[in-house]
């Protein structure tokens, strides 16, 4: 007579015939199943930058002496703001641009001197000769700042709800305008 065990059901380990036990939730995939193999259509372009924060967009903007916007542009999360800079400029025409140390590049200063504009930005720890900058004009800067805490004030613009970009552009733009009013 045989013995009763914990093990009397399976079949030794030696033989290789042990029961398997398989999680329904797994597809056993090399992916994950939410991985798609191309990319989507129409994602690309949707100004949705992935970092290890989450998902974010970058709202550029150009506002003028009175700190109402007067060019909007987006951009993924992880872009630079130089890289929008040139763009917005073609949208405006101001006697004096106002910038932080991110706008800094020898390529937009000397744009902007080729189009008679004064660039009031300071200079980077890192440049080797420091240009001279009107601290006292530089410090109207906090308009655009000011502009970015009214837009963020509204949540949908604060916490981006839209899938696409031109939705969540005209929900700025929307926005944007009812800044203008007030």
């Amino acid at each position: 007579m045989r013995e009763r065990g914990v093990r009397a059901p399976f079949q030794s380990p030696g033989r290789g015939q042990r029961q398997r036990v398989h999680d329904a939730r797994r597809d056993h995939r090399p992916r994950p199943p939410a991985q798609r193999r191309g990319a989507k259509k129409g994602g690309a372009c949707q100004a949705i930058g992935r970092s290890r924060g989450g998902l974010t967009t970058k709202i550029h903007a150009i506002v003028d002496a009175l700190g109402n916007p007067v060019a909007i542009s987006l951009t993924p999360g992880q872009a630079s703001d130089f890289s929008q800079a040139a763009p917005l400029l073609d949208a405006v025409e101001p006697q004096a641009l106002i910038a932080d140390k991110a706008y800094d590049g020898d390529a937009l200063i000397d744009a902007l001197k080729e189009r008679d504009i004064v660039p009031v930005i300071p200079s980077k720890a890192n440049r080797l000769i420091a240009r001279d900058t009107d601290f006292a004009l530089y410090r109207e800067r906090n308009l655009v700042e000011r502009f970015f805490n009214k837009l963020k004030g509204f949540r949908a613009i604060a916490t981006r709800y839209d899938k696409l970009a031109s939705t969540f552009l005209a929900a700025v733009y929307l926005v944007s305008a009812v800044i203008w009013l007030n």
